[in-house]
């Protein structure tokens, strides 16, 4: 399964950390891959409508975009802060740590 994740804007809005991360379970420990797939599945991703409902956000609210391919589904969402469901802002707030720990781990390794 291959997960991209997008976000965008936010009070410090700076381009080059919008740019898309993408997962690959086959290249996350067996531990990660199981978590991500858990919280895919508790959100009940595949059935969520593609954009959630306008809300009136903050001026820093951030925007989410989702994208989940496995060789049974493909599916994007958009969502905006806040999240109120659960299950779609743990998933939210899991892609963003991972998100961190792979710009931070890139970093150290020099890279852009």
């Amino acid at each position: 399964m291959r997960v991209q994740f997008k976000m965008e804007g936010g009070l410090a809005h700076f381009p080059g950390l919008n740019q898309p991360v993408t997962f690959d379970t086959r290249q996350l420990s067996a531990e990660e891959a199981g978590e991500l797939g858990r919280l895919i599945e508790a959100s009940g991703f595949f059935d969520l409508p593609e954009t959630s409902a306008p809300r009136r956000a903050a001026a820093d609210g951030h925007r989410y975009t989702i994208a989940v391919s496995s060789p049974e589904h493909s599916h994007t969402i958009s969502v905006e802060d806040p999240i109120e469901e659960t299950s779609v802002r743990a998933l939210v707030d899991y892609l963003r740590m991972k998100t961190r720990e792979l710009r931070a781990a890139s970093r150290a390794r020099g890279s852009p």
